[in-house]
C-alpha cells in the first residue's frame, strides 16, 4: 500500500519537524539545529539532564524537554542516533558546574554515540554519568539486560531524575536514583498493524487482518510473539503477567503503569486497556499509584501499544508529584 502522509521532502523531515516544533513550543524550548533546549536551562544551578535519540517517535523525546524534565534532547534523523559531536555540544551547553546526567535508551547507534561522547567529555573535564534504560523483556532475559531494548519506560524516568536534580541531589546521587529506577521497571509491546518509514515509504512488516505480535520493537523489530488477535482484557493478562514476573512484583507492592499508544491506537482503546490493567493488578494485590496513558513514544502510524510497569516506593511517588511543564506533559 502506498504511503499517505503530509510531508514535503524525505530529505528534510527532521529539520522541518524541529522547526515546526520550535514554533509550537516557543514558550518552553529553544530549537538550535538538532538540539532542543529547555528555556529554563539558562538559570539552572544544579545537575542537568540530557538525552538523545532519533526522530520519528514524537512526542518523545523532544516533547519532554522543559521545566521538571529534560534540559536538552539531541535529535537524530528518523530512527537514527545523532552525531557524537552534537551530543558533546549538548553536554557542554548543559554543564553548569554540577555535572550532567546522560540518559540513553539501549539501541546500538545510541550506545555507540554515547560511549564516544563520554570519552570526549572526560577529556574536556565535564563530569557526566550515563544511565541506560533497557527494559524490553521480549528480546532478552533480565540476566542479560544489556541486550534489552530501551522503550517508553525512559519517559517517566526523565521527570523523576529531573525532580531529584532540582532538589539538589549530586550527580552521583541522581545517577544512582536513575539506575535504581531503570532496574525496577519492565516494558512489553504489541502491534496489530505495522508502520511505514516516512523517508522511504517502506513498511515495517505485515501482520495481516487477524494477527497481533507481542514483543515488536519500536523500529519494527520482530518479537516472536505472533498470534491471533485477542481482546483487550486477554492481551493485558498476557502482557502484565509477564512484566509482574520479570520485575518482579508481589502482593502489597505499589507500581506505576503506562499505556503508550504507538501511533494509531485510539484513546478509547487505551483507556479500556488501562482499566483492564488496573483491575488485573488489583487481583494480584498490587496497587497502581500513578500512570501515563496516551501517545508518548510513537512509531509513526503503528497500531498497538507498549505496556510499562515500574515498582515504585514513596520517593518515586513524591518526585513524580512535583511540577513539570513540557509540551507533552504538564502538571
Amino acid at each position: 500500500m502506498k504511503m499517505k502522509k503530509f510531508l514535503n521532502s524525505p530529505n528534510t523531515l527532521t529539520d522541518e519537524m524541529l522547526e515546526g516544533y520550535g514554533l509550537a513550543a516557543a514558550d518552553i524550548v529553544e530549537v538550535r539545529g538538532h538540539l532542543v533546549i529547555s528555556k529554563g536551562l539558562k538559570t539552572a544551578d544544579r545537575v542537568t539532564v540530557v538525552t538523545m535519540g532519533g526522530s520519528g517517535h514524537e512526542p518523545a523525546q523532544a516533547g519532554f524537554v522543559g521545566e521538571g524534565m529534560l534540559d536538552i534532547q539531541v535529535v537524530g534523523d528518523v530512527f537514527a542516533a545523532p552525531s557524537p559531536q552534537s551530543v558533546y555540544e549538548a553536554l557542554q551547553l548543559a554543564d553548569k558546574g554540577h555535572g550532567v546526567l546522560l540518559l540513553v535508551l539501549n539501541h546500538a547507534g545510541d550506545m555507540l554515540c554515547a560511549n564516544m561522547v563520554i570519552k570526549m567529555a572526560e577529556k574536556a573535564g565535564i563530569k557526566v554519568k550515563k544511565v541506560v534504560t533497557q527494559e524490553d523483556i521480549s528480546n532478552a532475559p533480565r540476566s542479560n539486560a544489556a541486550d534489552r531494548r530501551g522503550l517508553a519506560g525512559a519517559i517517566p524516568l526523565y521527570h523523576i531524575a529531573a525532580a531529584a536534580c532540582r532538589e539538589g541531589k549530586t550527580l552521583d546521587e541522581a545517577a544512582d536514583l536513575a539506575q535504581k529506577y531503570a532496574d525496577s521497571m519492565a516494558t512489553i509491546s504489541v502491534a496489530v498493524r505495522c508502520a511505514t518509514h516516512p523517508a522511504n515509504g517502506e513498511s515495517f512488516g505485515d501482520l495481516g487482518d487477524e494477527d497481533m505480535e507481542i514483543g515488536m520493537g519500536q523500529h519494527g523489530e520482530g518479537g516472536g510473539g505472533r498470534q491471533p488477535l485477542k481482546t483487550a482484557r486477554e492481551t493485558i493478562s498476557i502482557m502484565a503477567d509477564a512484566l509482574i514476573k520479570d520485575i518482579p512484583l508481589k502482593r502489597g507492592d505499589k507500581c506505576f503503569v503506562m499505556i503508550n499508544g504507538t501511533g494509531a491506537t485510539t484513546l478509547m482503546e487505551m483507556f479500556i486497556l488501562y482499566k483492564d490493567c488496573v483491575h488485573y493488578l488489583k487481583e494480584q494485590g498490587i496497587e497502581v499509584v500513578a500512570n501515563m496513558v496516551g501517545e508518548i513514544l510513537t512509531v509513526q502510524e503503528q497500531a498497538g501499544f507498549q505496556l510499562n510497569i515500574a515498582k515504585w516506593d514513596d520517593e518515586c511517588l513524591r518526585l513524580w508529584n512535583t511540577p513539570v511543564h513540557t509540551f507533552a506533559l504538564s502538571k
